[in-house]
This record gives structure tokens, sequence and C-alpha cells, in this order.
């Protein structure tokens, strides 16, 4: 049964994640965030289109696109071990065996099915002809349930990235890079560091356009507004 909860957990991940925020909101705000700026329905792009057409407004949804996305990524993570849990208890319980126990492994191994099935859906969205954003926000969420300090380690490395050089792509490739680093250093079971490295190439895989323009020369920036524009 667990390796059934398992692939159920993937699932319900992947249909959580390919719920297309991004375009939805730009769509409330007369965009196709597909056929704007980077065409890709992912925070950064939204809070960057609907900004400069809408101002902080447009930059606020932006920012609730990006909690939006987090969001798919934590509930996916935790909703496969919670509901393991209560069917376990359920079950043990109808038996006369007393409370059921998941182990730790068995937590995060559901929680990783989830998180990486709602990465994939976010960056090919059954509702959106497979076409996604990048996975960076939903892969946050996820991780920062499963292994909070390495989350927090890789969004301080993003966070100085971005505050230097104010490359939002830049900082997330780093982060992913770090996340995947802590979480080996940390001494992390060996599926979570397999799991969490090759959700970190995902995500730098994913960036490739970002990478040829960071080497180019050519990538947007966030600039930061000058007195008088403030």
């Amino acid at each position: 049964m667990f390796y059934a909860w398992l692939l159920g957990s993937a699932v319900m991940g992947y249909f959580l994640g390919s719920l297309p925020f991004g375009a939805m909101v730009a769509r409330a705000h007369g965009v196709d965030i597909f056929k704007e700026g980077s065409g890709n329905p992912g925070a950064t792009n939204v809070k960057r289109v609907l900004g400069e057409k809408f101002g902080a407004k447009g930059k606020r949804a932006g920012n609730l696109v990006f909690a939006l996305d987090v969001l798919k990524g934590a509930i996916a993570s935790a909703w496969g071990a919670l509901s393991w849990t209560s069917l376990s208890v359920s079950v043990d319980l109808e038996r006369g065996a007393g409370a059921a126990v998941i182990t730790g492994q068995d937590w995060r191994l559901l929680g990783l099915a989830g998180v990486i099935g709602a990465i994939l859906g976010h960056s090919f969205s059954i509702f959106t002809g497979f076409k996604g954003g990048k996975g960076v926000a939903t892969a946050a969420g996820g991780v920062l349930m499963l292994m909070p300090v390495s989350c927090l380690i890789g969004a301080l490395v993003w966070l100085i990235t971005f505050s230097v050089t104010r490359y939002v792509s830049l900082g997330s490739i780093l982060a992913a890079f770090a996340v995947a680093i802590a979480s080996w250093a940390l001494g992390n079971p060996l599926p979570l560091n397999i799991a969490v490295t090759i959700i970190g190439l995902f995500v730098i895989v994913r960036h490739r356009s970002n990478i040829t323009r960071l080497l180019n020369g050519t990538e947007n920036k966030f600039e930061k507004k000058s007195p008088a524009q403030s």
C-alpha cells in the first residue's frame, strides 16, 4: 500500500503543480503572459511584465504568484505524508494494533514524491499545453518542508546574489547548487540528497536560456529604483 501512496503523492503533486497561477493572475489583468516578456508564466516574468504595465499593483500581483507557487510545493510535499499517517492510524486502530508509526524515511519519501510531481506539473502544466515555469518557487516550497535548514541556506545565497547582481536567474541557479551542497554537508539521508541534487540540476537545466544570456551579457535585470523614481 505504501508504494501506491507514493505514486498517488506524485500524481497529486503533478496536478497541484499544474495549476497555472502565473497565467491566471496575468489573464485577470488582461495579459497573456505566454506572449509577454520572456514568455514564461513564472513569478519573475509576471512581476516584470505586470509591473511595467500597472506599476506597484502589477508587482504585487507578481509577488502573489510567487507565494502561490511556493504554496503548491509545500502542500504537495506535506499532503502525502499527512494523509498516509491518518490512513495508517485508522487501519491500525481498526485492527486493534494501536497507533501507527510513520518513520522519518517514509515521510520524506512521500514528501519527495509530492514535490517532484509538483515541480514537473509546474514546468509542464497539463492545463497550458505542457508549458510552464522553471520550478524555482515550487521547489523551494517543497524543499522547505523537507529540509528547512538547507532551504534557508539556499534562500540566503539567492538573496545575496540578487542583491549584488540584480539577476534573479543567477540567484536561482546558485541557490539550487547551494541547497544540494548543504543537504549533503548536513548529512541528510541518501535518498533525500540524491533527490534534491536531481531537483537542483533540473532547475539549472530549465535556466539554460538564462545561462546563455548571462554569458552573452543580455540577461534582464531587476534594476533598483533611483531616489527620483521612488
